[in-house]
């Protein structure tokens, strides 16, 4: 499976991380753990995790933590990030 992190910019100029292409039966344990970590709000629906605010810089190395494998995963960079 192959699982693709971006953040687009929404209303209001409030960012947030869409992770998909997770294995949907890890999903909402998935999405609790991610919260955990970053220490921020989001849901997990429709097989997609939606996070407040812009982690693509993170997301990575924590997703290979809880277990998946590193080649599947492609993080698109938001073009306005501050951070790099």
């Amino acid at each position: 499976q192959k699982i693709k992190v971006f953040a687009p910019k929404k209303n209001f100029r409030k960012l947030v991380t869409i992770v998909e292409g997770l294995d949907e039966q890890r999903l909402e344990k998935t999405a609790k753990e991610l919260k955990t970590k970053l220490a921020c709000g989001g849901t997990a629906k429709g097989g997609i995790i939606v996070l407040q605010g812009d982690h693509t810089g993170k997301l990575k190395k924590l997703l290979v933590d809880i277990g998946y494998p590193e080649g599947n995963i492609t993080v698109v960079p938001f073009e306005g990030s501050r951070r790099k």
